[in-house]
Parts: C-alpha cells; sequence; structure tokens
C-alpha cells in the first residue's frame, strides 16, 4: 500500500511539473498570437510592465483553471491504483487525464478571451474613447493591473465550474464492494 501511495504521489508531481510546462508554453502563444491591438511579444521585450502584467494575469490564472480541472482526474487515478488492478485499465485513465486536460485549457481560454474583450467593451461604454490595447501598448500599468485582476477573478470563479464539470463527466473506478447485511 506503501508503494501505491509513492506511485501515486510520483504521478501527480510528473503530471503537474509537465503541466506546468504546458500551460505556460500554451497559454503564452495563445494570447500572443491571440492579440490582434498589438505583438505582445515585442512590447514585453521592450519592458512594457503594463503587458508584463497583464501575461502574468493570464498565466496565473489559466494554471489555476488547469489545476482545478485535473484534480478530478488525479483523484480518479488514486483510487485507480489503490483498488483491484484490473477494474479500471491505466490506458482508461491516461485517456481521461488527457481529455481533462483538453477540456480544461480550452476553458481557460475561453474564459480569458471572454473576460478580456467583454472588459474592453464594457469599458468603452463608459469611456468611448479609451481603448485598453492602445492603453496597454503605451505602457498604462494600470490598465495592465486591472485587467489582470479581472482575468484573475474570472479564472477563481471558472475554475470551480471547470472543477466540478470534470468531476461530473470522469468515471469513477469501483474501489471494491462492501457488504452491509447478510
Amino acid at each position: 500500500m506503501y508503494l501505491i501511495k509513492v506511485a501515486a504521489g510520483l504521478f501527480e508531481l510528473a503530471l503537474m511539473a509537465v503541466m506546468s510546462a504546458v500551460v505556460i508554453y500554451i497559454t503564452y502563444r495563445v494570447f500572443v498570437k491571440a492579440n490582434p491591438d498589438f505583438n505582445m511579444e515585442e512590447e514585453i521585450e521592450k519592458g512594457n510592465v503594463a503587458v508584463g502584467v497583464l501575461m502574468g494575469g493570464i498565466l496565473v490564472s489559466a494554471s489555476i483553471m488547469l489545476q482545478r480541472g485535473l484534480a478530478a482526474a488525479v483523484t480518479m487515478f488514486r483510487m485507480q491504483l489503490s483498488s483491484q488492478p484490473d477494474a479500471f485499465p491505466v490506458w482508461k485513465g491516461a485517456l481521461y487525464i488527457l481529455g481533462d486536460m483538453a477540456l480544461s485549457l480550452s476553458a481557460a481560454v475561453f474564459t480569458i478571451s471572454f473576460t478580456l474583450r467583454l472588459f474592453g467593451k464594457m469599458t468603452r461604454r463608459v469611456h468611448p474613447e479609451m481603448r485598453l490595447g492602445a492603453e496597454l501598448q503605451r505602457g498604462n500599468a494600470a490598465v495592465g493591473i486591472l485587467l489582470a485582476a479581472a482575468v484573475l477573478i474570472a479564472g477563481l470563479y471558472v475554475g470551480e465550474g471547470v472543477s466540478a464539470l470534470t468531476k461530473a463527466l470522469l468515471p469513477q473506478p469501483s474501489i471494491g464492494r462492501i457488504q452491509i447485511m447478510r
């Protein structure tokens, strides 16, 4: 039983290490390419703090959502290791984990994009002359902090929904039978 716990712990450590790199790379690439207002990489290279703060908020928010989405898969894997060996094949568990990762990452990208667009539209209603992309490009740190906060708040709330959805979609392996009465 001890070795099973160690194996589960090592698996979770390796999964989270890989996922941190994947989340950082994919999220960074998606949002650098998806920004129609300016080149985020150039702005970061120039030392634009506003863009750096926003990108940091985006990365943290995506990580929160992905971590919450993967929690159900990791729990399922732990249960699988401690249940009957043939009850649930390892390859099936790996497929569920990959599905969870794809679902969680998709939810993160959609949520962050939607939040930024919605916040931009709400700002234009109040201040029609203000364009958040232009303000970011000018290095307006206040705008970067505000957008990063909006993205983080959305990530915290949606992360709970992603967690609930992945838990609902994952079948749980059987861990045995309990006899109540004879």
